[in-house]
């Protein structure tokens, strides 16, 4: 699913939540969708505890999003619609 959407075109927003700092799992998923994704905390990740500032995906992202809580979402959606 994740490479057939790649193909199409079609990008993403995702918010890793707990996964962020250890699932190698999902950082391979983002790595085959081949399209840009743009990865937003509702919180500020780089703000809080040491263990919680590594995101094994960043490098992937096309752009972080963090700490605009639910307002990070719509600022996703409007960065990928700029940036198509």
């Amino acid at each position: 699913m994740v490479s057939r959407g790649a193909r199409l075109g079609r990008r993403g927003v995702l918010n890793p939540g707990a996964w962020t700092h250890y699932s190698y799992a999902l950082r391979d998923a983002v790595e085959l969708f081949e399209a840009p994704v743009v990865e937003v905390h509702l919180s500020n990740i780089d703000e809080r505890e040491e263990w919680r500032r590594k995101s094994v995906i960043s490098d992937l992202a096309a752009s972080r999003i963090m700490g605009k809580g639910p307002e990070g979402y719509r600022d996703a959606l409007e960065y990928l619609a700029r940036n198509k």
